[in-house]
């Protein structure tokens, strides 16, 4: 499990505890540290014996990032958990094993909530991965991927996150990893991972013209066929979200 983390002294005690406190016994939690100057270290320090490997050092940004923490890590399955974010219980990692084992996927995703910092307790939207195929990919569908979980071999395959995107690099790897539709996959429809609003990727609307724009090059790039007007064709189901909790 790779979390990274810069300046989230806030939350970053709350997405440690819920790894830690999984029932699953395997779990490696490795952060990876973009040199935070607020308070985040002292956490990270107080937890240190729940940890498995730390890292603090200036990257190149976010997937540059992510790209370190998967070289630290020797699981068989990996997992990214932002550091503001949480499992939705302690039995997560555990019932994701168990389906991967028995199933023999390469992934498996399931839904995110999201809750607004001040109001934990109140799920104000839910992404439902399964609304997700890899046919969907040129209408801007990805799985959620903060509960997206892929086998070690997903990644020597098709290699690692393109640090040339800001925003949008976690789609950019799953139109590359499921264009050819060979991965044995699943979406399982019940929510493992809870998502404060406020990230990068939910953060105002100049954050989704980038993030639009980055999604229609990833599929250009990846010889995926779309424009932005099927891009766009996915925000009434996403407006649909806020309502069918």
């Amino acid at each position: 499990m790779v979390t990274v983390a810069r300046n989230a002294a806030p939350t970053i005690a709350d997405t440690i505890q819920s790894v830690s406190g999984q029932v699953y016994a395997s779990v490696e939690h490795i952060v990876i540290d973009g040199v935070s100057t607020d308070g985040t270290l002292d956490t990270i320090d107080r937890y240190r014996s729940k940890i498995a490997k730390v890292i603090s050092e200036p990257d190149q940004g976010l997937y540059d990032a992510m790209n370190k923490g998967l070289a630290l890590a020797s699981g068989e399955v990996i997992g990214f958990l932002n550091a503001d974010d949480v499992y939705a219980h302690r039995d997560v990692l555990s019932r994701v094993m168990a389906i991967m084992e028995h199933e023999g996927l390469d992934a498996l995703s399931g839904d995110v909530e999201f809750f607004r910092p001040e109001d934990p307790a109140r799920t104000v939207r839910r992404y439902r991965s399964a609304r997700f195929n890899p046919d969907r990919i040129a209408f801007g569908w990805m799985p959620a991927h903060p509960a997206l979980f892929l086998r070690r071999r997903v990644y020597q395959r098709f290699g690692l996150f393109r640090t040339d995107y800001r925003i949008a690099g976690d789609f950019e790897y799953c139109a590359r990893i499921f264009r050819d539709k060979t991965l044995a996959y699943h979406s399982l429809p019940e929510t493992l991972v809870r998502m404060r609003t406020g990230g990068i990727s939910t953060g105002g609307w100049r954050n989704t013209v980038l993030l639009n724009r980055e999604v229609l090059r990833a599929c250009r790039e990846n010889g995926i066929d779309t424009n932005m007007l099927k891009i766009f064709s996915k925000y009434p189901a996403k407006v649909l979200e806020f309502f069918a909790k």
